[in-house]
C-alpha cells in the first residue's frame, strides 16, 4: 500500500481562486450574500458530540469529521492517482472535514468484498486508531456489501465518493427544485443501501397470529426494513412528479426565448474551473464565487450582448467531475436540459489545473451521457493569470479554436465575445410564400425550424408568413408570394 500522506489539512490548490473580479465589489451581490449566509455556520473541531457535558450544547456546531481517504489504483499512472485522491481530498474538505492521511493501493481491480483487500483492510483500522479519524472515505462507488464489510473490520463510519458528493450538493442546494433534485439522488442511492442495526429494524408488525383470530389471519406482516423502503419509494415517486412539474416552468422560459429569437449559451465544465466567475465577467449577474468545488448548483439565466449589440442568454449550469454520481445525471436531468438545448455550449477548462486534459474528457463523457455532445462547443480556457504558458500552448494545439480568458482580471474577455458572436446561429429571414398542397414536407419544415406568424389556406397552395433560418428561406425563395416581390 502506498501512502501520500497530506501534511496540512488544507490542501493547496494552485491557480483556484474564483474571486469575484473588482468591478463588481462596489456593493453587496446576491453571490457575496449566499458566500456569507453559507459561512454563518461552520463545523467546530474539539468539541464532543456526547452530551455528557450539557454546558456544550448551547455552543457546539457540528463536529468536524476526522478523515482517513483511501483509493486504488488500477490503471493510468501514479501521479494520475495521486490527482484523483488529492481531487477526493477537495471534496472532502469542501463538505467541510478535515483530511487527515491518504492511502493508495496498486491492485488490478477493487477487492469485492472490502474494496482494498482484507490484509489491507486490517492495516487501515491500525491507521484509523493511530490517527484518531471517525470516517473513511473510499475513492470510488463502493456495493452495499463492500461498505458493510469494511465498517466491521474499521470500527468507524465508512462512505464512498458518490455518497460525499451528494452530501456537498444537499449542503449547496439553495433553490426549491435544487433541494428536490438532490433529494431524490440521496433516495436512490439509500434505497439499496438501506440495513437495519440489531434486531429492532427485523422486527415483523402488522400480522394478526398474536391477536388469537385463528386459521386465515396468521401471517407476518410487513418487517420495519420494508416499510423503510416503501416510505422511500413513495417519496421518490413523489419527488418525481415534483421535478416534473417544475420542468414544466422551465421548458415555458425556455419557449419564451426561443419565440423571441433569443440565441441561448450554456456555460458547461469541471467544477471550480471558474464558471459562475466567468459569468459574473459577461454578465455582471452577481451569482455566488467561491474557491470550493460544486459552489454553485442552481441554474442561472442571465442576458448579455455580443460586440455589435445582438442578446444573447447566458445559462450557468452545475460543475462535472470524474464519476459523477449517474443518481446525479438523472436527478438534475431537467436542469441540464439547460445545456442540450443551447445553441452554443462554452466549455470552460482550468487551465492552471494539474491535468486539464482529463478534466476536458471527463466532461465530454457527461455531455455524451446527456445527449449534448451534437450542439456546437467553444472552448474557453480559464484562469490563463494563474496557468503555465507550456500548458496553455500545449492546450490551444490539442483544442484549435479555443479561446484563454482570465475571468478574474478580464484578460481575453472581447476575443471571447467575438468568438461567440461568430458562433451563434445565424438570424432568420422572414418570407412570405404560397406553398403548393403537395410540398406538404416544406411547410412541416417550417413550423419545426422556423417561427409561423400567419398561415392559411387557398386555391393556390398554403399561404405562410414565417421566419425561418437562411437555408431554409433560399429553398423557399421559387415560392415567394406575388405582394412579397
Amino acid at each position: 500500500m502506498t501512502s501520500a500522506f497530506f501534511e496540512d489539512p488544507q490542501i493547496h490548490r494552485d491557480g483556484r481562486d474564483d474571486g469575484t473580479p473588482e468591478d463588481f465589489r462596489d456593493e453587496p451581490l446576491t453571490g457575496e450574500l449566499d458566500l456569507a449566509d453559507r459561512q454563518a455556520l461552520r463545523r467546530v473541531a474539539g468539541l464532543s458530540t456526547e452530551l455528557a457535558d450539557i454546558t456544550e450544547v448551547e455552543y457546539r456546531t457540528l463536529r468536524l469529521e476526522r478523515v482517513v481517504l483511501v483509493g486504488v489504483w488500477t490503471e493510468g499512472t501514479a501521479q494520475q492517482a495521486e490527482s484523483s485522491l488529492r481531487e477526493l481530498a477537495a471534496l472532502a474538505e469542501t463538505a467541510g472535514s478535515q483530511v487527515l492521511e491518504g492511502l493508495i493501493q496498486r491492485r488490478s481491480k477493487p477487492d469485492v468484498a472490502t474494496y482494498i483487500g482484507s490484509g489491507k483492510t486490517a492495516e487501515l483500522a491500525e491507521i484509523v486508531r493511530a490517527t484518531g479519524a471517525d470516517t473513511v472515505i473510499c475513492d470510488g462507488e463502493l456495493s452495499p456489501s463492500q461498505l458493510r464489510h469494511l465498517e466491521e473490520i474499521v470500527k468507524v463510519k465508512v462512505i464512498d465518493r458518490t455518497a460525499l458528493i451528494l452530501d456537498i450538493f444537499a449542503q449547496h442546494a439553495r433553490s426549491r427544485e435544487g433541494k428536490a433534485q438532490v433529494e431524490l439522488a440521496q433516495l436512490e442511492y439509500l434505497l439499496p443501501r438501506l440495513r437495519g442495526w440489531g434486531g429492532n429494524l427485523s422486527r415483523q408488525v402488522g400480522g394478526r397470529a398474536a391477536g388469537g383470530v385463528g386459521i386465515g389471519g396468521r401471517g407476518p406482516g410487513e418487517t420495519k426494513i420494508e416499510l423503510d423502503r416503501r416510505r422511500i419509494r413513495a417519496r421518490m415517486a413523489k419527488l418525481r412528479r415534483q421535478i416534473a412539474e417544475m420542468a414544466k416552468t422551465r421548458e415555458t422560459m425556455r419557449s419564451n426565448r426561443r419565440r423571441n429569437r433569443i440565441p441561448s449559451v450554456a456555460i458547461a465544465g469541471y467544477t471550480n474551473a471558474g464558471k459562475s466567475s466567468l459569468l459574473n465577467r459577461l454578465t455582471g449577474a452577481g451569482v455566488l464565487v467561491e474557491d470550493a468545488l460544486f459552489a454553485t448548483l442552481d441554474p442561472t439565466v442571465r442576458r448579455a450582448q455580443t460586440p455589435s449589440g445582438r442578446p444573447f442568454t447566458l445559462a450557468d449550469t452545475v460543475g462535472f467531475v470524474r464519476h459523477l454520481p449517474h443518481q446525479l445525471v438523472e436527478a438534475f436531468r431537467s436542469t441540464l436540459e439547460e445545456v442540450t438545448q443551447a445553441d452554443l455550449i462554452l466549455h470552460v477548462v482550468d487551465g492552471s489545473d494539474a491535468e486539464p486534459e482529463a478534466q476536458i474528457d471527463a466532461v465530454r463523457q457527461v455531455l455524451r451521457e446527456i445527449g449534448a455532445d451534437r450542439v456546437p462547443e467553444l472552448v474557453v480556457i480559464n484562469k490563463a493569470d494563474a496557468a503555465d504558458p507550456l500548458t496553455l500552448a500545449r492546450l490551444r494545439r490539442r483544442e484549435p479554436g479555443s479561446v484563454v480568458v482570465s475571468a478574474r482580471t478580464g484578460a481575453g474577455i472581447e476575443e471571447l465575445m467575438a468568438a461567440i458572436e461568430a458562433e451563434l446561429p445565424e438570424v432568420g429571414r422572414e418570407v412570405r410564400v404560397v406553398l403548393p398542397y403537395e410540398r406538404g414536407d416544406l411547410v412541416a419544415r417550417i413550423h419545426e425550424l422556423g417561427e409561423v406568424f400567419s398561415q392559411e389556406h387557398t386555391a393556390e397552395g398554403t399561404r405562410l408568413h414565417a421566419r425561418v433560418p437562411a437555408a431554409l428561406a433560399a429553398e423557399l425563395d421559387r415560392y415567394v408570394a406575388a405582394e412579397a416581390l
